[in-house]
């Protein structure tokens, strides 16, 4: 106990941003140059606009309003900007159209994204207007996340002139619920992982960058989106990085969830969605296990027991006496790691 209640040295935030950024334009370097324009036009458009956005959000007072009962530190934050996912976003959507053409794959998984931002920014506006930190509900929220899904995955179907949908709606009816749960569930665990200065933009990039590497011999459309998405979320930490002067919101965090999970089931790397999203994965089970155990332990006082000390399990590992910005390192590392695993096992899947 005396060692989680020690105070822990925080590290740089740019330092962070700036390690992720090198190592992600190294692997493009390596793996796969003519990317890199991509990668490029969208992390600088978009860190660009954020000089323009931060000062509007913040006259325009889009104020994050912070859970009272989340971790004390956080209070501190309250008041600032909100709802960035509408300054780099759009730029993730629009370069690879500019790069790619408009190939009808691509235009479907920029209309599943775009249509969750809308969903996010919705979410994000009635936070503001009410100053509190409820939107929408989330039964309102997932009907329209839902009714986007189906949309998508019947294209999906109706167009499916490539192996990847051909292979997956040999599933017959299955495909439905196995898509839509990769949909739905990507978005909603990006958002849960949104709690930290640069947590969801950082590794949303990593994920990105795989993902697009995996898809990119056989989607090459869809992965330019991939990379786009990268750039701009890289984009997005120059002004989200610790000390965060702009949050995403779901504005962001849902858009960009759409964007992996549209990818994966449009190229058939629903596998891969699971391995580079894996810290999207592990934050959303920890909020599921967290609520699971807390039902199942309850007494007849009606409290039940906590498995984490808070979840999501970032806000577990800050109460246990990391730093903000070492809870975010770790799991920049983490997200690293899952990348190349799951780089490795394509690669050696095609091998086989």
């Amino acid at each position: 106990m005396e060692l989680a209640s020690r105070p822990s040295r925080p590290t740089s935030g740019w330092r962070s941003a700036l390690m992720v950024g090198a190592v992600l334009i190294a692997v493009l370097a390596w793996r796969s140059p003519a990317q890199l324009a991509i990668f490029g036009s969208a992390l600088i458009v978009a860190a660009g606009s954020g000089f323009a956005a931060v000062p509007l959000l913040r006259r325009w007072k889009a104020r994050q309003f912070i859970r009272e009962d989340g971790p004390q530190s956080h209070l501190k934050k309250v008041g600032t900007p909100t709802m960035g996912g509408i300054f780099f976003m759009p730029w993730a959507l629009a370069v690879p159209l500019l790069f790619a053409g408009f190939d009808a794959d691509l235009l479907a998984a920029v209309s599943l994204a775009g249509s969750y931002g809308l969903v996010g920014w919705l979410d994000d506006y009635q936070i503001i207007r009410q100053r509190s930190n409820k939107g929408i509900t989330p039964r309102q929220k997932m009907a329209l996340l839902i009714g986007a899904g189906l949309l998508f995955c019947l294209y999906a179907i109706v167009t499916g002139h490539s192996t990847a949908i051909r292979g997956l709606a040999e599933l017959g009816w299955l495909f439905w619920p196995l898509a839509l749960v990769a949909l739905t569930g990507t978005a909603n665990a990006v958002n849960i992982t949104d709690g930290l200065d640069g947590l969801a933009g950082g590794t949303a990039a990593v994920a990105a960058v795989a993902l697009g590497l995996i898809v990119l011999p056989a989607h090459p459309a869809l992965a330019a989106l991939c990379f786009a998405l990268a750039g701009a979320c890289l984009g997005f930490l120059v002004h989200n990085r610790h000390k965060a002067r702009v949050f995403m919101g779901d504005t962001g965090a849902l858009a960009i969830g759409g964007v992996l999970a549209a990818v994966a089931v449009l190229s058939g790397q629903l596998l891969a969605l699971a391995l580079v999203g894996g810290i999207f994965v592990i934050e959303a089970f920890s909020v599921i296990a967290q609520v699971s155990y807390y039902k199942a332990t309850k007494g007849p006082d009606g409290k039940g027991k906590r498995l984490l000390r808070m979840a999501p399990l970032h806000h577990h590992l800050e109460l246990g006496g990391l730093h903000e910005t070492q809870v975010v390192n770790r799991f920049y590392l983490a997200a690293g790691l899952l990348a190349l695993f799951a780089c490795w096992m394509h690669s050696a899947w095609l091998r086989s």
